[in-house]
Order: structure tokens, then sequence, then C-alpha cells
């Protein structure tokens, strides 16, 4: 499985949005800006996000977009489901052998049960300290 930058853009953008739940809307340049990234790909993106109901545009002087839910109320799962289509772990698994069948499947369901239980608030609020502590090796 592969995550493009569809879905990683797609998920800054999102995450963005959740950080300043509440506060109105924000515009893309101002994420592109912060991020650094292409205002222009952003809004490409927003497009697909908006038709799915995760996000609404606010249109004047002072819009932007805002989230559509509450940042607990959506999970990784939803946004990158949206943007890089359904999770799959390998194509033509079936030309397997069923033990192997079984191993993909279980990484596939393993993949989708973390992206399904990772919510918008848990990444604006995840302690950057776990991550560190992950790649510590020890001699």
């Amino acid at each position: 499985m592969k995550i493009s930058t569809k879905g990683r853009y797609g998920l800054t953008i999102m995450v963005e949005l959740a950080k300043k739940y509440g506060e109105g809307p924000t515009s893309l340049k101002s994420i592109a800006k912060e991020n650094d990234l292409s205002e222009h790909y952003l809004e490409q993106l927003a497009s697909p996000l908006r038709n799915a109901g995760l996000i609404k545009s606010i249109r004047g002087a002072y819009g932007g977009y805002k989230l559509s839910r509450e940042p607990k109320e959506i999970t990784a799962g939803d946004i990158i489901r949206v943007l890089e289509g359904p999770l799959t772990i390998v194509e033509g698994i079936e030309d397997e052998k069923p033990a192997q069948q079984a191993l993909w499947i279980e990484i596939r369901d393993a993949v989708k049960s973390v992206m399904d239980k990772t919510t918008l608030d848990d990444l604006v609020h995840h302690d950057n300290d776990e991550l560190q502590d992950a790649y510590m090796f020890y001699i």
C-alpha cells in the first residue's frame, strides 16, 4: 500500500482545519504557506473533500474552508479513502497461496483499523515524544 501526495497533503489540509476548528474559515493559501505546499495543488484536493462532505467552503473576503463535523468525528480513513480510493495492500492476492492471502488480508485489516480509529482530534493532539521514542536506539 502506498499513500501518495494526494493523501498526505489532503490529511495536512484536514489537520490544519482541525487545529482551527471553531475559529471560522481558513484559507488554503495560509495552509499552503505554513506547510510549504502548492496552493494550486491544495485547491485540487479540497474539491473531493468538499464533495464527500468532509469540509465546507465559505465564500467572500474572509472565506476559506472549515470542517463539516467535529475533528473527533472524522478519521484518517475517511480522508484517505476519498483521496486515494479503497485501502488495499496488494493487487492479485487471489493467485497467492492461502497462507499468503491470509497474511495480506490481516495486514490490510490492521491498516484499516488504525486509519479508522485515528481521528483528526488524535492527530492534532498527538504527543511528538512518542514518535521520537519509537526510533530511539540504545547500544
